[in-house]
């Protein structure tokens, strides 16, 4: 999207001929022009908030606070901070009640750029106490360098107020000097909540006992409710960090401790004190806080001390052992692939009973929601074993993108996010080699976020910095666009590059913003240098030409190739079924690289740059064997509409001979014909006839986006009241007999070797449950088999790939008693979380309807179930064959009976069901 002027009007040229002459029309489209290409921000980085005034009166302010704050949550730019000396003490002890609080004192040093009367900071939950200015403090080559006890002068703070936007100002008697340092000391108290956001305690329990810690999450916004700070990510300093704790547990921060004493409060109570030494240069949204009674495991890796810490119980029982195998290792991979070595002498990871964000990179003190750390000998059919990998791997990626160089600003976050996205691929099939790093990155990251990026209203990955203001837009910007679409953009940018000349762009872009900030264009820039640089590489545009235009509009093209005329045309890929769309300053249209094969021989990349272009090259002769591919191996961020002539030719091609095509490529293929079908570019009957080979396709990932488009989960329940089912039915069986036979096979004579198949952990469960709804014999017969045998043996485990298929299936064709089984495992004290969760699904599977009716009664006992569990029962039922009419009947007549959680649980239910 075009940037805005800084006044905020655009003028079209349209509107401009009706109102001017046409010399000013062409002016103001020069003038857009220069905005868009100049950068899709504009060239230059918005003006900095307007400075505080230097008298004590003027400027526009935030209403009701003090004259000229800015009504923005940008800072002023006349002070930056260049160290803190922060001390916390959280008033914490074990076992305590509370509420709770913690108390904090942080001298922040300063350098004026600009003279002023007045400091703003951010503050947001804070009480503030004692706030003090001290400065100017002495320079090297002052007359009195090193002359004062206590160097600076008191510069009187009469009145400290809090205005809107989370800031703190402190009004000052005196003027702070451009080009002096000062330092702002302010004492500061808080509440210590369990909200998982800024400082926070989380209860748990470890090896029987009740226990509860104190740890942090300050990314976006968040260290401005922790201690006062000037809260931006390219405001860096570095920090002296103090936590004082009960002695019992211990402290970590980023740096590692380097004394520890004691202390006594007001009452004569022992306190200890951790000090940390001297931080790396930050944004203050790493700094990170875990106070614990965790035990941990080590492994030191080229110097790195690497610890991870977990309940008592997870390190005796080896839960994390897998994680701290891995650590070292992707730390080593990523170092030796960017050719910088990670600068902390430590890296602590603490896996936390409960953690909203789910992992976060902290410099030194990387924290992770249990399940993101912990491997437990019950996961080995799960997938969870390669999700550690990649998270750890997309967690240590942030160490250099991130926290290393840091975006200057939200908007493009993707330079962290997307970037650590891409490299957790690469760092995690290092340490899993088995994984397939092609076939991951497609399915996890391409496909998922191509399904979101074609809505109309769906934003830029890189957008106007102007855009980005309060707390919840912040918030909205941690979406798949960030991650996803930035990996994905990345991938694409690594292959048209060359893998070696990006990552040799990355290490000149890496050393030069060290311990600084970036935006995309600095990205862009250092790539160009490469570029020029070599004669291997030719580009048919800029860099940062290109790059735009995949940043700084929304969506992405479809390529619809045309083998007779040998065009490829691109436009915005977009629901025809809803021509209400409009377009943006790019006119949709994007540089395309394009990967292509013919006849199964990779040919040279070329560019489309423009709406259509003509190649010659994409003429094919009148032989059926005379094929092409597009976006091979999808290395490229758009989906590809072929004519008829070559479809029939690629139809062909793989009902002979499928593996012709990579499998990367075959998937591509069959995602893209649903969609186009699904968005009224292509008749359904042309997504079937590339469906017609998958007799002999053998990959379960490309098998799942088969069954995920022609058997959505929410339709299992209604699709078999229409005439498609049994043709579906037929038509899908007759293809699915191999790959199921395949698998079969193992699940009744040798599952675990299945240990390794990844994508049988991840979808095996799929392609069973899609054969026994469409009654295929063998798989009923073995689902009750199995769910029989764990009947007659309750200690016999079902085989974890396809557990849920069997208890569901084992409960629909039994009666009561294999009901009641059900019922009785449920209740087992040793079931885990997921086991009830398979259950509670299992048990709404049930063919006779009193059966269904007296479990949703259950599910109104407070006795029998908590209350959280009524609106879930409810939702597997209603998504039953018969069940309905039962939930909807039941709803209906117990509706007064609902809590308002559960109402509202049900509501969103029908309404996403509905859609």
């Amino acid at each position: 999207m075009g940037a805005r002027g800084g006044s905020g009007v655009y003028v079209g040229r349209r509107a401009a001929a009706l109102v001017a002459a046409v010399l000013l029309a062409l002016l103001a489209a020069l003038l857009a022009l220069a905005a868009l290409y100049g950068r899709c921000r504009g060239e230059e980085a918005p003006p900095a908030p307007p400075s505080l005034p230097d008298g004590a009166a003027g400027g526009a302010g935030v209403p009701g606070g003090p004259p000229g704050v800015p009504s923005w949550r940008r800072l002023p730019r006349h002070l930056l901070p260049l160290h803190y000396d922060l001390e916390l003490w959280p008033r914490v002890r074990p076992g305590q009640a509370g509420p709770f609080s913690f108390v904090g004192q942080v001298n922040i040093t300063v350098r004026c750029r600009q003279d002023t009367r007045a400091a703003v900071l951010h503050s947001a939950g804070l009480r503030i106490r004692g706030a003090a200015v001290r400065g100017p403090l002495p320079e090297p080559g002052d007359a009195v360098w090193g002359s004062l006890p206590n160097p600076g002068v008191v510069v009187e703070v009469p009145e400290l107020q809090e205005a809107a936007g989370e800031v703190a100002v402190l009004e000052l008697r005196g003027r702070l000097q451009a080009g002096r340092r000062y330092v702002l000391q302010l004492g500061f108290q808080g509440r210590l909540e369990e909200d998982l956001d800024g400082l926070f305690l989380t209860r748990y329990t470890d090896q029987g006992r009740s226990s509860m810690l104190i740890a942090s999450q300050l990314e976006p916004t968040y260290a401005r409710t922790v201690y006062p700070c000037f809260d931006e990510p390219a405001m860096k300093a570095t920090f002296n960090i103090r936590i004082i704790h009960d002695p019992s547990y211990v402290a970590l921060s980023n740096m590692p401790a380097i004394d520890t004493s004691e202390m006594k409060d007001e009452n004569g109570s022992l306190w200890t004190v951790t000090t940390f030494k001297t931080s790396l240069k930050m944004s203050t949204y790493i700094t990170a806080f875990v106070i614990c009674d965790f035990d941990y495991v080590t492994r030191t890796e080229r110097g790195n001390e690497i610890r991870i810490w977990a309940r008592k119980e997870a390190i005796k029982n080896g839960y994390v052992d897998y994680a701290l195998n891995i650590t070292g290792p992707i730390f080593s991979f990523l170092e030796d692939l960017l050719n910088i070595s990670y600068p902390l002498p430590k890296t602590d990871l603490v896996a936390l009973p409960d953690f909203g964000a789910g992992a976060m990179e902290n410099w030194g003190l990387m924290t992770f929601q249990e399940s993101s750390l912990m491997y437990l000998p019950s996961d080995k059919f799960t997938s969870r074993k390669a999700m550690i990998a990649i998270i750890v791997s997309h967690e240590l990626g942030h160490q250099w993108f991130g926290n290393l160089v840091t975006m200057k600003w939200w908007n493009d976050l993707w330079l962290n996010e997307g970037l650590a996205s891409y490299f957790e691929y690469l760092g995690a099939t290092f340490v899993e080699p088995r994984l397939s790093l092609d076939k991951i990155f497609y399915d996890h990251v391409v496909q998922p976020v191509l399904r979101e990026d074609n809505e109309v209203g769906v934003r830029s990955l890189s957008q106007n910095e102007d855009k980005i203001k309060g707390s919840f837009s912040l918030i909205s910007l941690f979406d798949s666009i960030t991650y996803n679409k930035g990996a994905s953009i990345t991938w694409m940018l690594s292959g048209f590059l060359t893998e070696k000349l990006f990552i040799k762009a990355l290490n000149l872009y890496l050393k030069e913003f060290s311990f600084s900030n970036a935006n995309q264009d600095d990205l862009w820039t250092h790539i160009q240098m490469v570029v020029d640089a070599q004669d291997e590489v030719h580009l048919p545009a800029s860099v940062k030409k290109i790059m735009d235009s995949w940043t700084c509009q929304n969506g992405f093209p479809v390529l619809t190739l045309n083998i007779t005329t040998g065009t490829i045309s691109q436009e915005q890929f977009l629901n025809k079924k809803n021509e209400n769309t409009s377009t943006d300053s790019y006119n949709n249209t994007w540089i395309v690289p394009i990967s292509w094969m013919r006849n199964g021989s990779s040919q040279p990349l070329i560019w489309l740059d423009k709406s259509s272009k003509f190649f010659p090259e994409m003429q094919v002769s009148e032989s059926e064997y005379d094929w092409i591919l597009l976006n091979v191996n999808l290395s490229g961020y758009y989906r590809v509409n072929y004519d008829q002539l070559n479809l029939k030719r690629l139809v062909h091609l793989l009902e002979n001979d499928p593996k012709a095509i990579p499998a990367v490529s075959r998937f591509q293929l069959l995602d893209d014909v649903f969609a186009l079908t699904q968005f009224g570019y292509i008749q359904i009957e042309t997504a079937l006839e590339l469906t017609k080979y998958l007799a002999r396709e053998d990959e379960l990932f490309i098998w799942n986006v088969v069954l995920l488009n022609l058997v959505p989960e929410n339709l299992e329940s209604t699709l078999k009241n229409y005439e498609v089912y049994p043709l579906l039915k037929k038509y899908l069986l007759k293809r699915m007999l191999p790959i199921y036979h395949y698998y079969a096979g193992f699940i009744r004579q040798n599952v675990d070797a299945l240990e390794h198949d990844y994508f049988a952990k991840v979808y095996l469960e799929k392609l069973f449950a899609t054969a026994c709804w469409l009654g295929l014999q063998d798989c009923l017969d073995l689902s009750y088999e199995l769910y029989t045998k764990w009947m007659d043996n309750p200690q016999y485990k079902i085989p974890f790939l396809i557990r849920r298929t069997v208890s569901c299936y084992g409960v629909a064709l039994g009666s009561d008693k294999e009901w009641n089984f059900a019922w009785e495992m449920y209740n087992h004290t040793d079931s885990t979380k997921e086991d009830k969760d398979i259950l509670l699904s299992a048990m709404s599977c049930a063919k006779e309807s009193w059966l269904l009716h007296r479990y949703l009664q259950y599910g109104l006992s407070d006795t029998l179930f908590s209350s959280n569990c009524t609106s879930i029962i409810i939702s597997y039922v209603v998504t039953k064959d018969i069940g309905h009419r039962i939930a909807w009947d039941f709803v209906t007549e117990n509706w007064p009976l609902l809590n308002e959680s559960c109402r509202f649980s049900i509501i969103l239910h029908w309404k996403k069901m509905r859609e």
